[in-house]
């Protein structure tokens, strides 16, 4: 059984790429700061930092290749966003979106109010194997302190109509950030109309790495265009934490 869904979920995402952080403050150790390479990088940064030590310690870390899942019953992600100001900015590692209160998803009988969103290229979950060239990361907070990170992965296709509106205030420099009180966005704008998901218990794919984090990936991909996306990685590309073992953990696939 465990090799038959293993197949099937492979097939199932050949089928969708062919027709198409959780963000924390800059750690360091002396002067090694981390990053995506070079003396920075993700397989040394549990050692890099005592906070850290969840990166190369943790046994639930995130991100994942989705293949084999369990196809159960999942809870609905009900969804209540509104717009909120635009305030972007480029930490060095993601372009992150900062969200204003009163926007929420409930999943079960929790919930989750967002507090950014945040992008990274390419993808850091993989579907058997296959990387998107974007992905975007809804990051959620629940009132018990627990974390909730949407997953929407991004197919080079039509152009975004929400991304075109943040593109246009893209910042360019590492610590930049932007504020345009006379533009509003809503998150809800970058969700696909197909909200099956993926859950699993993961981590933040940034340092310190911390664990106990409700993964909701998207099955369905969003389109952007070639420009958009060339426009991002202009700006920061190579930054996707390269995939986790799952050590057990079983992934669950909403019906």
């Amino acid at each position: 059984m465990k090799r038959y869904v293993l197949v099937t979920i492979i097939s199932f995402f050949g089928v969708l790429l062919s027709s198409a952080a959780f963000s924390s403050e800059e750690g360091h150790h002396g002067d090694v700061h981390w990053g995506y390479e070079g003396e920075g990088a993700p397989f040394l940064w549990g050692s890099l930092k005592e906070e850290f030590a969840t990166c190369g310690a943790g046994k639930s870390q995130s991100p994942i290749d989705i293949s084999a899942v369990a196809i159960t019953g999942l809870p609905a992600i009900n969804v209540n966003y509104s717009a909120t100001p635009l305030e972007i900015l480029n930490n060095g590692h993601a372009i992150q979106v900062n969200y204003g209160a009163g926007s929420s998803v409930t999943v079960g009988d929790k919930i989750y109010q967002l507090l950014q969103l945040h992008f990274h290229a390419p993808s850091e979950h993989t579907f058997g194997g296959k990387v998107y060239p974007m992905v975007a990361h809804l990051v959620h907070k629940a009132g018990d302190g627990s974390l909730g990170v949407i997953g929407i992965m991004m197919r080079e296709g039509e152009e975004n109509a929400l991304i075109k509106s943040l593109w246009q205030h893209l910042p360019a420099k590492v610590g930049q950030k932007e504020t345009v009180a006379s533009v509003s966005v809503n998150a809800v704008d970058l969700l696909p109309k197909d909200m099956t998901y993926f859950s699993y218990s993961g981590s933040l794919t940034t340092p310190p790495c911390t664990e106990g984090v409700n993964w909701m990936v998207l099955a369905a991909p969003v389109s952007v265009s070639a420009d958009q996306i060339a426009q991002f990685t202009a700006v920061l590309s190579g930054t996707a934490r390269p995939v986790q073992p799952l050590n057990g953990r079983v992934v669950s696939l909403s019906n």
